[in-house]
């Protein structure tokens, strides 16, 4: 999971679970609110009418339903009860509802002057009223149907609330996050670019001094030091290699001379040769090393559409020369698109580099001094295949077959270091193209090399 939606997550989770705490305790609260209130109500209705009964002599039982009946105060379904000290019934609301009620509970009022208590869909209220006369009991029953509407209806509204607000909150934080990531988000996009062809990309950054940009600033610091180094390096190999073809060349061409002569024995000829061969091997690595120095500075020149068919034909006339008992056996897929296909945007001269390169290497390692060279397209890609029969690599090589330097065991007995490939794969990327490797069947090597169109 990413950054960006772990954040969303937990910041959404994070209010889903407070509002919803929030929300259970509101309503908790205004129900036991409601229940006390109901309870203040039930006492205050219980004592009147007992005050009445007790205080007033001019109100017996009948006046007292009357009034009962017509009170401002009345509860729903109400059911009210008084019980002299002995326990007997002096007084009974004229309502249908009914109280169950024992001895026991009039005796625990006595000795605890009151209690509340749920009874079915009503709520019951007993009073102990002491007089110097007499004692009296009350029970009153009744449902508090306007503050349990008023319950029902907090309730809906919290969990409407409760899903409607979490769901704003689910897609605000994941737009917002978003937007607070975007930047972040081009600044990985940007690393993801870079390599050794690309090594002057910077990452925006505002004057804000957030903890992006700061990263960013960081970021560009350190490319900046990067490029210096690899620049410097890139430099060093360059003038090195240049500076050491000179005196390469003169040994050559002494060596040469010193054989052509006459008067050299054949026993010091066959030992010049043997030099002469070290001395070419040299010289080939130091060109390769010049070229791949001078790769990544091709990459600000102009590039210009060039045919790759006829850098193909160029590479394959000019391997001829080196190795003319090599055959190459030619093949074009027919394609609508092929003509518009082979055109590519590019350096002519690095792309023949890289064709000769692969075509030698499928020359070397050929077990029949034979290759076949394919062009066809593919999901709006140009693919040049060079296959021959030879021994293939392992998988272990074939993981690191581009990297500079490195040989397989089927290198055994032919001359190279290992940089041709290298080389290949760094003028492809430099032309943001591809080279892969595979072994379609046994003893058979193939080499794609892939053109984005």
């Amino acid at each position: 999971m990413t950054l960006k939606n772990r954040i969303s997550l937990l910041v959404s989770l994070l209010f889903t679970i407070l509002f919803g705490l929030a929300s259970t305790l509101i309503f908790i609260l205004y129900s036991n609110f409601r229940k006390e209130e109901f309870r203040d109500r039930l006492e205050i209705k219980a004592l009147s009418n007992i005050k009445l009964l007790v205080n007033v002599k001019q109100v017996d039982n009948q006046l007292l339903k009357i009034i009962d009946q017509n009170s401002i105060n009345k509860l729903y379904d109400e059911k009210t009860l008084v019980f002299d000290s002995h326990y007997r019934l002096i007084y009974s609301s004229i309502d249908d509802a009914k109280i169950n009620w024992s001895i026991d509970d009039l005796k625990y009022l006595k000795k605890n002057k009151t209690f509340f208590k749920q009874q079915g869909d009503y709520e019951v209220y007993g009073v102990f009223y002491d007089t110097k006369d007499r004692d009296f009991y009350a029970l009153i029953s009744a449902t508090d149907d306007y503050g349990k509407r008023k319950l029902l209806f907090l309730r809906y509204t919290l969990i409407i609330s409760y899903i409607f607000f979490t769901c704003v909150c689910w897609v605000v934080t994941s737009i917002t996050v978003k937007k607070l990531m975007s930047p972040l988000s081009s600044f990985h996009q940007k690393i993801k670019k870079i390599n050794e062809n690309n090594l002057d990309t910077r990452v925006e950054s505002k004057s804000n001094n957030n903890e992006i940009d700061l990263i960013a600033n960081e970021f560009n610091f350190m490319m900046d030091r990067i490029e210096i180094s690899y620049q410097k390096q890139k430099e060093f190999t360059a003038h090195a290699s240049h500076e050491l073809r000179t005196p390469l060349s003169r040994i050559t061409s002494q060596i040469e001379n010193t054989i052509a002569d006459p008067t050299t024995s054949i026993k010091g000829k066959t030992f010049l040769n043997t030099i002469l061969t070290d001395v070419n091997q040299l010289t080939e690595l130091i060109n390769s090393l010049l070229i791949l120095s001078k790769i990544d500075n091709k990459k600000h020149e102009n590039t210009e559409v060039q045919r790759m068919d006829e850098i193909l034909f160029s590479a394959i006339e000019n391997l001829n020369k080196s190795f003319p008992d090599f055959v190459i056996l030619f093949e074009m897929e027919e394609s609508d698109n092929l003509d518009t296909a082979l055109e590519i945007k590019g350096n002519k001269n690095l792309l023949e580099i890289a064709l000769s390169n692969v075509l030698k290497n499928a020359c070397v390692y050929s077990d029949n001094k034979q290759a076949i060279v394919k062009i066809s397209t593919d999901n709006n890609t140009l693919l040049i295949s060079i296959l021959n029969t030879g021994n293939t690599l392992t998988e272990s090589e074939q993981k690191n077959l581009f990297q500079p330097f490195m040989r397989g065991e089927n290198s055994k007995g032919t001359s190279g270091f290992g940089l041709g490939l290298r080389i290949v794969q760094r003028i492809l990327n430099l032309h943001n193209s591809s080279i892969t490797y595979s072994v379609p069947n046994i003893n058979t090597n193939l080499f794609q090399l892939i053109f984005h169109l």
